[in-house]
């Protein structure tokens, strides 16, 4: 079945005159339903108060999507569970508060729902705001990761595990195969995203998710599929599936999109083999006390911050 899953390339700075021309332009192709009165979710990386100009997605982006869809006639929202800190705390230090302040736009804080069961045997309980939302447009920043080597689209979906779930998943489910990166799949292939946009304008490479080094590629992607959207970041970055965590375990529960012959991949798809990954994976597991540590870390974030 080639060909079936479209990935869009656009290219553009965060000057928000041609960036609203070329979210527009990505809205126009791949989200041309109607909208009009549908409660929308827009979920951004928000990750830690720290960095935040470059671990999060920028506020130019949030914004430009934000506008495309009221000017449709969305309800449109804006949340994330942030790894680190308060929703609010984490949007100011990214300078989203401030860039969204006259748009009709809400800026939700994530609560979670009833325990959901996934099929790999993990209870999870998803953002109540991500599930009673129509559909959700998923705006991920491309950056390398210690542990996962790469986070785009899928990954960012897993915000929606709400709160000390994540850091406590990670704890539990790190020395147990791929049953952690199974989660995330799953997490993914339960909400309702109908869109995602990558936002790697400025990217971040070295040794992410915070603390690496700023890349300008001035590059947007965007499918309707987040695995696709994922295949087509790899493809672009010369890797193979052995080197991608996720990847490698798409393929093993055949998510469509996970394959190259299944995504039509753009001919301007860039050559990205030159951005710098992490050389190795730090284990994804917490050792107890850094799991103790990182959680009293978030604790005085939120009281600092909140």
């Amino acid at each position: 079945m080639s060909g079936n899953l479209r990935v869009e390339v656009r290219w553009s700075t965060y000057r928000i005159e041609e960036l609203r021309e070329a979210i527009y332009s990505l809205l126009e192709e791949l989200f041309p339903g109607s909208v009009r009165g549908l409660r929308i979710l827009v979920k951004p990386n928000l990750v830690a108060p720290r960095r935040a100009g470059l671990s999060c997605t920028h506020p130019a982006v949030v914004r430009a999507v934000c506008e495309g869809l009221l000017e449709r006639g969305a309800e449109v929202t804006v949340g994330d569970s942030p790894a680190f800190g308060t929703t609010q705390a984490v949007a100011r230090a990214a300078g989203l508060t401030r860039v969204l302040a006259d748009l009709p736009v809400r800026m939700v804080r994530f609560t979670p729902s009833r325990p959901v069961k996934l099929s790999c045997g993990v209870t999870v309980r998803l953002a109540r705001e991500a599930l009673c939302a129509d559909l959700i447009v998923n705006l991920p920043r491309l950056k390398a990761h210690d542990q996962l080597l790469i986070t785009a689209a899928v990954k960012n979906l897993f915000g929606c595990v709400v709160g000390l779930q994540k850091p406590l998943l990670h704890a539990r489910l790190g020395e147990k195969g791929d049953l952690f990166f199974r989660t995330i799949l799953e997490v993914g292939e339960l909400l309702p995203v109908e869109l995602n946009i990558l936002d790697a304008i400025v990217a971040m490479e070295g040794r992410g998710p915070t603390g690496g080094r700023a890349r300008e590629l001035g590059l947007l992607l965007a499918s309707p599929n987040a695995v696709a959207l994922d295949t087509a970041l790899y493809l672009a970055l010369g890797l193979s599936p052995e080197r991608v965590p996720l990847w490698e375990t798409a393929l093993r529960m055949r998510l469509f999109g996970a394959r190259p012959e299944e995504v039509s991949l753009p001919p301007d798809l860039p050559d990205l083999s030159d951005f710098r990954l992490p050389e190795r994976l730090t284990p994804v597991t917490f050792h107890p006390l850094r799991l103790v540590r990182g959680l009293i870390k978030r604790l005085l974030v939120a009281i600092s911050k909140g």
